[in-house]
């Protein structure tokens, strides 16, 4: 039995992505970096009522899209000395040491990345070091987080990881208890790792956007929508992506 849906129509020129599910209400979305336009509808809505709803919204849709515009971006990494890279929501000028070691990523101060590399390395595989610590960063600060939220949110997770997503900050399979969170969260302030965990863990209790699930943020992470406000206000990367 089919239980969800996808489709685009267009609407005043603006591309909306329609998703149908077995939900009550109808949920308009616009999500960075770009300002993708998602509707999470009924499976009982028309596409007309579909479009009414997102006219009577375009003047908040236009607003969204602009902010997201003005947002600061990261220009393509060439992963050499004096380059800014952010960990924790900090700002970094990294320093490339070139040394023939074992790769390895140290904070110096509060404002110097320091990254170890063997000679002839590539910027790709700066890049990659890089990477690896920030995957090593999140790794090290679940367990804590994890012993914090499982007891509160009464949610026994079977597995987690981290991995580069393009289109959302963290996602969850329901079924099998296992989140997955965005390696560019590492990046991000650690108020922002927190808000999406939390986010996920309580799509395990409550599968759709709707009133219990806010609910139950509400309860929780009180200052929820001031953590995705400071998420989405961060600076985006160089590769696109979206929550």
């Amino acid at each position: 039995m089919v239980t969800e849906l996808h489709r685009h129509i267009t609407v005043s020129g603006l591309s909306v992505e329609i998703v149908r599910k077995a939900i009550k209400n109808l949920h308009l979305g616009v999500y960075p970096p770009n300002g993708r336009v998602r509707v999470a509808a009924p499976l009982s809505v028309s596409d007309d009522a579909i479009r009414l709803a997102v006219i009577g919204k375009l003047g908040w849709i236009r607003k969204q899209r602009e902010r997201f515009e003005a947002q600061p971006r990261q220009s393509k990494r060439e992963m050499v000395s004096g380059e800014s890279h952010y960990f924790q929501g900090r700002r970094y000028r990294i320093r490339v040491v070139y040394e023939d070691s074992p790769a390895t990523v140290v904070l110096r101060n509060t404002r110097t990345m320091e990254v170890k590399v063997r000679p002839g390395t590539t910027a790709e595989q700066r890049l990659k070091v890089i990477e690896r610590w920030y995957r090593e960063q999140l790794k090290a600060a679940m367990p804590a987080l994890l012993a914090k939220w499982q007891p509160m949110l009464d949610v026994e997770i079977a597995d987690w990881g981290v991995k580069k997503m393009k289109t959302k900050w963290g996602s969850c399979s329901i079924d099998a208890g296992r989140i997955w969170l965005n390696l560019e969260l590492a990046k991000k302030p650690p108020q922002c790792l927190e808000y999406v965990l939390v986010h996920e863990m309580v799509h395990l209790t409550e599968r759709h956007h709707n009133e219990r699930f806010t609910a139950l943020m509400d309860r929780h992470l009180p200052h929820w929508r001031t953590y995705r406000e400071e998420l989405n206000r961060a600076p985006l990367g160089h590769e696109d992506w979206a929550r």
